[in-house]
């Protein structure tokens, strides 16, 4: 078997890359390929070595796949300036009580997001905090873009974090990302070259980087004298190698929605519960779907996000029916293609046509029924479900709002997510930057203190002194002077040292639009006629968003109209003249009823009237 250099693009296709047509699984029994010396080819891993090495998914997987194409998809091509930043997601929020932080950050261009640099966030920074749900690539691989030299000498100890591939296309029952020996421990270890591998089923790992010199040498067996230092260690199990001690990796394009799951759950709060069996499942995963039925990618990784409007892979036609509209109606095109997987064509009987000029098909559809008030969610990337000793407060940093009914980047109202930011930063003439939290912590350390944090790992318990205390001692330039952002409000103090607040753009909460979960039609807004929406105390106008702040003193909601960019006193009153909507139908069936009565009366006499003038009476 001839392989190929891991991580040089091909210049033909590649044996994984040019497929025959057919739907029968292929079978990949292969050698696992060690991560390669520089310039020579990967040797491959037998059981008798010693050390046992981790796999490369880089020479593995790259030696039958273009790697790089790989590595241009969405879920690795989030630090690619030159790639549009398409639609808003959701984006990684760092939360942090000791500083009463929670602020969302994003390489991609997302306004209302701020990039990890600005905050000295290194990309290894980043690695520690969020990697536990990074599928590796991207920024796991520009470990070496740094301009700390501690963690230039660290990198030839961790390795990069390759692409695992197994997270998403390991069909197996023992695929490990969340457990105390699984992918996300220990890429937060700092084990990034091992994590695939504890990922994979085939091997357990132990021991961890820390407390080794910068010039250990993994690839040789481990010698020290210091009995507490337990370096990273590779345990295969025997059962996987089979002939020619290569092994069977039992991976699909046809990924189960357990794979999605592990960075994409929601767990809404309620009462304090986040049990499953309180909650249904999206519509379309209970009919059967997995979630690549609609969010489909070929070899680039360009994964379909199946918004209208999103631009589409113009080498396959269904992407462009991979949305709400294009799965149930269809364009207009010269073939039928609405109702794919059996999905029902609705004909939204009694709707005005505004509607889907003016809502998403999600604004109807998707998410918890609308109440009086928004709740608060817990989303794997956010707060790190599924992942061992995991805090399971309910109450717990970052706090996520939703459904919050707001006019989205395309205009139409639509449901989203959010959270209100809060963070320390400086202001000048020209801008707000957040600032270094190894700064703030110098400071808030005095204030914020132990007896002032939540066990809950919720906010602080702060007052509007405390934050004119922690504002008086930030250090920033003479050009600028400090501020708070929480809440909705920016704080600072006047030349009198007083702590002020006033509006500013920087304040207003991340949003960012969902789909999921979506409701069947019988569930969606406007199956109980017009008052859904069109009433005087309906959530889908008049509902709070809860405006979240550490500081206690802040507690009011702000009304769905504002965030719909309408004018509450013309909604409120078309919602009130719909109160008489019940009675002016009774108006206008009498009315009908005696129209018609007055008119057969009139058309009677004409008759008689021409009887008598035809018979000469």
């Amino acid at each position: 078997m001839i392989l190929a250099s891991a991580g040089i693009a091909a210049q033909e296709p590649m044996l994984g890359d040019n497929p025959d047509g057919s739907r029968t699984p292929a079978i990949h029994l292969i050698p696992m390929l060690a991560e390669p010396l520089p310039g020579k080819q990967p040797d491959q891993i037998y059981p008798t070595d010693n050390p046992l090495l981790p796999f490369s998914t880089k020479a593995t997987c790259g030696a039958c796949h273009d790697y790089n194409a790989v590595s241009s998809g969405w879920h690795f091509n989030y630090a690619d300036p030159n790639v549009a930043p398409g639609r808003k997601g959701q984006a990684w929020i760092l939360a942090d009580p000791t500083t009463a932080t929670q602020i969302p950050l994003s390489y991609r261009n997302w306004q209302g997001t701020f990039r990890p640099q600005q905050l000295g966030i290194t990309p290894s920074g980043f690695l520690q905090i969020f990697g536990r749900q990074i599928p590796g690539g991207s920024i796991g691989e520009m470990l070496d873009k740094t301009d700390n030299p501690e963690e230039t000498l660290r990198l030839g100890l961790t390795g990069q974090l390759e692409i695992n591939c197994l997270a998403c296309h390991n069909i197996s029952d023992d695929e490990d990302m969340g457990s105390a020996g699984g992918y996300a421990i220990q890429v937060l270890r700092g084990n990034y070259r091992w994590a695939a591998t504890a990922s994979s089923g085939f091997a357990y790992v132990t021991g961890t980087l820390k407390g080794l010199r910068d010039d250990y040498e993994f690839r040789a067996p481990f010698v020290s004298e210091d009995t507490k230092l337990k370096p990273p260690t590779v345990e295969y199990y025997p059962e996987i190698f089979k002939h020619n001690d290569w092994a069977f990796f039992n991976v699909s394009t046809a990924i189960p929605k357990q794979r999605c799951y592990f960075c994409h759950s929601n767990a809404d709060v309620h009462n304090g519960q986040t049990e499953q069996w309180k909650t249904d499942q999206d519509v379309h995963l209970t009919a059967g779907l997995k979630c690549v039925d609609c969010h489909r990618n070929g070899l680039n990784h360009k994964i379909i996000r199946g918004y209208a409007g999103e631009p589409c892979e113009p080498n396959n036609p269904l992407a462009a029916v991979s949305s709400c509209e294009g799965c149930h109606l269809g364009p207009n095109a010269g073939k039928p293609v609405a109702g794919r997987f059996t999905a029902p064509i609705p004909t939204h009987a009694g709707i005005a046509p505004v509607h889907f000029d003016k809502l998403t098909c999600t604004a109807c559809h998707s998410g918890p029924w609308p109440e009086a008030t928004t709740i608060r969610t817990k989303t794997a990337r956010a707060h790190a479900i599924g992942i061992a000793g995991v805090n399971k407060s309910p109450d717990v940093l970052p706090h996520i709002v939703y459904p919050v009914f707001a006019k989205g980047q395309d205009g139409k109202i639509g449901v989203f997510k959010a959270v209100w930011p809060a963070y320390w930063a400086m202001q000048t003439s020209k801008e707000i930057t957040p600032l270094n939290l190894d700064t703030v912590k110098e400071t808030a350390g005095k204030v914020i203190t132990k007896a002032t944090l939540s066990k809950d790992d919720d906010w602080p318990d702060l007052t509007e002194n405390d934050i004119a205390k922690i504002l008086s001692s930030v250090a920033v330039p003479a050009t600028a002077k400090p501020v708070y952002i929480a809440g909705g409000k920016l704080y600072s103090l006047d030349k009198a040292g007083k702590l002020v607040s006033a509006e500013s753009e920087m304040a207003n909460p991340y949003m960012w639009p969902i789909a999921h979960d979506v409701r069947p039609a019988a569930q969606s807004l406007g199956v109980r006629q017009c008052q859904d929406c069109h009433s005087i105390d309906s959530p889908f106008f008049f509902g709070k968003v809860a405006v979240d702040s550490p500081l206690k003193s802040v507690k009011t909601g702000i009304e769905m109209v504002t965030f719909e960019e309408l004018p509450r006193l013309q909604t409120k009153l078309f919602a009130f003249s719909l109160v008489f909507k019940p009675l002016l139908k009774v108006v206008s069936i009498l009315s009908v009823f005696i129209i018609a009565a007055v008119l057969l009366l009139y058309g009677l006499k004409a008759l008689n009237f021409f009887a008598k003038y035809f018979n000469g009476i």
